[in-house]
Formats: C-alpha cells, structure tokens, sequence
C-alpha cells in the first residue's frame, strides 16, 4: 500500500514528543520520590487512609505511634505537626521505641475536630556525633571530623529555624571552638569533640538543626472529644413513671424530686426515652398489645400527634418551662440529661401532613407502618432519605437536634441509627458538632460488627455493643481484647449497658440478684462508659415467656416501683460507682489486661493508670461457689515471682500483703461475686 508523503516525518515528530513528556513525567516522578527518602507508614490513629478521624479526649493523654525508617544506618528524627483544624499548629517531638516503631505522647486542650501530620529527616549532626564518637574513641585523627561539624552548626545558623537565644548559643559555641583550635593536635581535639559533640548540643541541633530529606506525611484528621465521650455511667428512667402512682402520669417535677436518688447512686448521665407527643393511631396496650384500653398511654417511640412532633414535648410531662427547670436542677446535682433521638413518627405526626414525600405510601394509597420482619410495628411510620426527602428531610432532622442543643441538651442516644444511610450521619453529626464540638451521640446499634464500626467512623462517639450477651469467660476475653487493641479503639467508644426497656438478658432473667451484681461489676469495671435501666438496681427480671423482653414493659404502661424493696443492689452500685469517680485506672477503656485465674468460671483482669493499678476477680457463675488459684502479677512491677506486693482490698478496706506470685482465692455469689484489690508497686504512694 502507497503511503501519504511526509506521515514519516509526522510519525517521527509524535514519537519525539511522545518521548519528551515521557522523559518529562519520568523526571517528575523521580523528583518526587527521591524527596520522601524516609519511610512513615503504620500510623495509630490513621483510619481508612484518613477517610475518618480517630478519635481521641480533650485533657487526657495519648499515645500516638507510626513505623518510621530510613535506608543506611544515619541517625533519623521525627515530629508530630498538629492543630485545630484552621487554627495555630505546634510541633512535639516522638521518641524511638523499639524495631523503627516511634511515639509521642499528647494531651488537647479542647473538643472539636484536629489535624496532624508526622514528619521524619535524616539527622546530619546525630549521625557525625555517632560516628565521631566511635573514631575518637578508637584513637583516630578526628581533625577533618571536627570540620565536618562546625559546618553542620553553621548550617543551623543559616536554617532559619533558630530563635534568637538559640543563635547566641550556637555563634558562642563556634566562637569557643575557634579558641581551641589552635594548637592543633589529640589534647585540642578532644576538648573541641567535648564541647561540639556534648549532650546538650545534640538537644539544641534536634530541634534546630538541617533537616535533611525531610518527609512529610499527608494530613489525617482527629476529632476531640469532651471527657463524658469516653467516661460516664448513664442511668435511664421512663419520666411519666416517676410519679410513685401508676395511675397518674409523671411530670417532670417528679422527675426533679428524683434526681438526689440518682446521684447518690454515682451516676452521672441521665437518659430519658422519647419525651414527646405520643399518637393515638394505632396505640399499642399494654405489653404490646394491639387493643389499648382508654387508659393506656402508648409507646412514647411513636412520636408526634396534633401536639406536636420531634420539637414539642409530651403534655402531661410539662411545658418548656419545666423542662428548662428540669434541666437546670439536675445541672445543680451534678447530672447531665440525655435524650433519645427517635427518627420514627406516629401516623398523627405532623410531618406526614406537611411532607407527604418523606415517607413510604402502598399502593392502595395507605402508609406503610414500620417492619422488621415478622414483627410489626403499626405504631410508627419510618421516614425513607433520598428521593423527594433529599434534602429536606436531612435539614430538619439535623434542626430537631439543634433545637434541643439550644435548650441545653449536649447529649443523645440515637435509637436504631443502623438502619439509616451513613451519609446522613456523617453530614448531620459534623454539622451539630459546628455548632457545639461537645455533643456527643451514642449509637443504639445491635447489628453487624462492621456497621457498629462504620457507625464510629461516621462521628458516633459511643456505641453500644455486643457485651449485652458476652457472658462466658472465653467470650468477654475474645471480645475486649477486640475492642481494647485493635482499631476499634479508635473509633468505636462502647458503652456497657447491662439492661434496657427492650432487652431483658437471660442471664439476669436466671441469675438472680448475684447475676445482676456480676454484670453490674464486669460492665462498670470493663467499660469507660456504662448504663443502666431503672429496675436494674431492684433486681427487676420477669420475662415474657420465651423472650429476652421485661412483662408488663414501662414502654406499654405506667409503673411505680418500690426501690427499697429486699434483694436490691444498690449498695453494689454506689460502690463501684465511687470507684470509678476515685480510681484513675477506672476512668479508661483500652488499658485492660486479662490475667490467668485457673477457673473458667472466674474473670481475672486489670487496669493501670500511672501508680494506680486494680485487679480484680469476677465469679461468672451466679449459682455456685467457685475456687481457684490465680495469678498475682507481679511483673507488672518488675518483681520477681517470689517477690511481696501491698494489698488493699477495695470493697472492705483492708491491708495485707500477697507473698509470690500464686495465690488461692473462694467467691461465693451469694456472699459478694466479685472482688477488687489495689496493688502498691515498691515505693508508690499509700
């Protein structure tokens, strides 16, 4: 086949320059990576790339790590760069640990959303003094040496990250040295290698000295969370059954006249259920009934009714003035109210009046109730989040929270967040958190592991977890060791609730009051956050028949309880609750240590926090008395295993001193199924 004259030539011109922008891009490429000459990888609080933030506690410290390495054998540094996300940055230095790992402790001041970056260099002037340091001890001419590193000080002068004492400092140390420069020989250059190479030079060059193929690391996220995130005991009540009569209806002036009750338990979060206008569609009865009598006041999770919906409160708790003196008395008393955040309406719920296109319709024209196959809600109505409800819906779900936010409610238990879209959470929660980076939102999540992950990614500060059914000691091991050290640490906050209004466990239901006192200390002692549900203290348990559900449920129906009434473990709970306030061990989540009690009905653990560290033993075993021999870990202190270790048994009071490392114990659960000793390391404070 002819070819067209000149296309040769217009062929060898495309391949040129075809071969010009790959020589280009290549250069690029090569330029690129030869300036991240050092390795960073492996970041703690890294999650999915920096997709999410881990999280982390204004005012308590943390340990931030990464794998940091370079090619050869130079010495490396390395520093964390942090901030408020758009505010001030400053710079700590991380220390080496072991095998290229490195670390740096931390502690931020305030709640709301950080950034940080990790930076790495080769250290010129850590790497001569290494070096130096061998030759000069070897007996070597460490003249030209000695050159090499009044070069690297004067580079330090002209870096341009000196301040101004730290120049003086380094013009004397150079002017010193010129003085001893002469006469040359062994007895000047060791007094020049002295005072170049001395200890605190080596400080003042860390800090200001070359930084020589510095790498940076891209920019991760970190969200902040206030204290409560991470440490609170939660008690929740049904308000409307405060009144002491079931017959009437509960105020929240009732509500008030509780409060010293439940401070003097030591809690302090309290959680109300939805407080609402209740529908009257399709009202349940009593214990789920679906034929109420006059009387019955329905489930306060079908929200809405000509009332009102999401921003109005129930009539018969109170008006808002109430509620602001509810709010304000409970402050006093140390408390903080909870609210739930309940994204389902009633089928009165002015919503599905005023914006039809939020909700599901059959085709026959009627709503459709709310499902979980086989069971039925007929109850509420379940909004849907995209087509016509995007993005309407989104912006007054995000305002309801913020209407609360401004009637001083920083708090929320958001009920079945599962089975919302993730966008929405991400979006709404960052969006409240603009306005007050110290709300926090605890996930009502009983779903799939990875969902109640993604949750925490999402922005939920605290989630609650599988704990609920963990009862075995294989079990509750196999599971806190999940939660405490792998990435679910950062990102997911449990929150340890032994009961709720819906989840009436079988282990309660068949454990008796020493079962109820056995999770009370496993959830209060394992978890930075737990919770209990009114009745719990009583030892209340009566199932409906074959389900793990409480009879005659305060969802259904007025209830009033006699809180005295014998077998209550309120003792118990006042207990471990001080301990909690006093014990900084106490007071974290991930610095949990199993320990080896040889019985499997025994839990041995601990937690340490400086020079407070407790141990402590749990009979799993609500029926028997069990022995055994554990473990006293002496280790932990450095102590041999025939070493001696102070004693302080926490429930009693009493001192006394382990001798070795095995030691015997007997837990009756009737007596106390639980116990709780405070080690002393040699010389820490009694």
């Amino acid at each position: 086949m002819a070819v067209a004259p000149g296309r040769p030539k217009r062929r060898t011109r495309q391949v040129a320059e075809a071969g010009a922008a790959s020589a280009s891009l290549s250069e690029s490429r090569l330029h690129a990576l030869a300036a991240e000459r050092l390795a960073i990888e492996g970041v703690s609080h890294e999650i999915d790339g920096g997709r999410f933030a881990a999280k982390v506690v204004a005012g308590r410290a943390f340990t931030l790590e990464a794998d940091i390495f370079s090619d050869g054998h130079d010495s490396i540094d390395a520093a964390i760069q942090i901030g408020s996300r758009g505010g001030a940055v400053s710079e700590h230095p991380m220390e080496f640990v072991v095998n290229d790992r490195w670390q740096v402790e931390l502690t931020l001041p305030e709640a709301g959303m950080a950034e940080f970056t990790l930076i790495a260099w080769r250290d010129l002037f850590a790497t001569w003094r290494k070096e130096v340091t061998k030759k000069h001890a070897a007996g070597q001419d460490i003249s030209l040496e000695l050159e090499e590193g009044r070069q690297l000080l004067d580079a330090a002068l002209k870096e341009g990250r000196a301040a101004r004492e730290e120049k003086e400092q380094l013009k004397a140390l150079l002017k010193d040295d010129k003085g001893l420069m002469k006469p040359a020989g062994p007895d000047s250059n060791a007094a020049r290698f002295a005072r170049l190479g001395a200890p605190e030079v080596l400080a003042l060059m860390r800090r200001i000295g070359p930084r020589t193929n510095l790498t940076r690391y891209k920019t991760l996220p970190l969200h902040v969370d206030r204290e409560a995130a991470e440490f609170s005991a939660w008690y929740e009540l049904m308000p409307r059954s405060q009144s002491g009569d079931p017959a009437r209806h509960g105020t929240f002036d009732d509500v008030i006249a509780r409060l010293p009750y439940v401070r003097d338990l030591g809690f302090d979060v309290l959680y109300f259920p939805p407080i609402h206008p209740i529908g009257k569609t399709n009202r349940k009865g009593r214990n789920n009934s679906l034929t109420p009598t006059e009387g019955d006041p329905g489930s306060p999770y079908a929200i809405g009714s000509p009332d009102g919906g999401h921003d109005a409160l129930h009539p018969e708790l109170g008006s808002f003035e109430d509620f602001k003196r509810l709010m304000d008395a409970a402050r006093e008393h140390g408390l903080e109210i909870a609210l739930d955040f309940a994204i389902q309406c009633s089928p009165d719920h002015p919503w599905i009046r005023e914006h039809p296109e939020w909700f599901d319709w059959r085709p026959d024209g009627t709503i459709k109730f709310a499902e979980n196959p086989p069971k039925k809600y007929e109850d509420i109505v379940n909004v849907h989040f995209y087509r016509g409800a995007l993005p309407s819906l989104w912006y007054a779900l995000r305002d309801v929270v913020l209407f609360w936010v401004r009637h001083g409610v920083r708090i929320f238990r958001v009920d079945n967040p599962h089975t919302k879209p993730f966008p929405f959470w991400e979006w709404m929660i960052a969006e409240v958190r603009e306005v007050d980076p110290g709300v926090i939102f605890l996930a009502e999540a009983f779903t799939r592991p990875k969902v109640m992950k993604r949750l925490g990614k999402v922005g939920y500060a605290q989630s609650y977890s599988y704990f609920t059914w963990r009862n075995e000691k294989w079990e509750l091991e196999e599971y806190l060791t999940e939660l405490t050290t792998t990435e679910s640490r950062h990102v997911m906050r449990p929150n340890f609730f032994v009961n709720t209004p819906d989840i009436n466990p079988k282990y309660l239901q068949t454990g008796g009051r020493a079962g109820h006192r056995v999770r009370l200390a496993l959830a209060a002692t394992l978890g930075g956050n737990y919770g209990v549900y009114s009745g719990f203290e009583i030892c209340e348990a009566t199932p409906v028949p074959g389900k793990e559900e409480y009879l005659d449920s305060e969802k259904y129906e007025i209830r009033a309880w006699d809180m005295d009434r014998p077998g209550h473990i309120k003792d118990d709970i006042r207990l471990l609750n001080r301990l909690r306030r006093e014990h900084p061990a106490l007071q974290q989540f991930t610095n949990l240590t199993f320990y080896h009690a040889g019985n499997e009905q025994v839990l041995a653990y601990g937690k340490q926090a400086g020079d407070d560290f407790l141990l402590f033993h749990v009979n799993l075993d609500p029926h028997n008395v069990q022995s055994f021999q554990f473990e006293v870990p002496l280790w932990e202190f450095g102590l041999p295993d025939d070493a001696s270790v102070e004693v302080r048994d926490l429930i009693h009071g009493n001192r006394f001193t382990w001798h070795g490392k095995s030691q015997w114990l007997e837990m009756d659960p009737e007596t106390r199924p639980y116990a709780i000793w405070q080690l002393f390391a040699p010389g820490a404070p009694r």
